[in-house]
């Protein structure tokens, strides 16, 4: 999904504007109607779980250390 919005719109929501990129959405800013600049997380997008927004750590599905898988064991 994109968002294009014009600057002066943009500046009134913009925490609103950087939580849609923060997000995985594109986000576009627009001049006169011609799109100018495009907003982008400076990390990857946050995984989501339902409607909830979630920070799931990067090792989350990573494989257990030994000590760890003999212990569920």
């Amino acid at each position: 999904m994109t968002t294009t919005m014009n600057v002066q719109d943009a500046k009134a929501r913009l925490s609103d504007l950087i939580a849609r990129a923060e997000d995985g959405e594109d986000v576009v800013i627009a001049r006169a109607g011609r799109p100018v600049v495009r907003l982008v997380p400076v990390q990857p997008p946050r995984r989501r779980f339902g409607v909830m927004r979630l920070e799931v750590p990067a090792s989350f599905d990573a494989p257990l250390d030994e000590d760890e898988l003999a212990a569920w064991e």
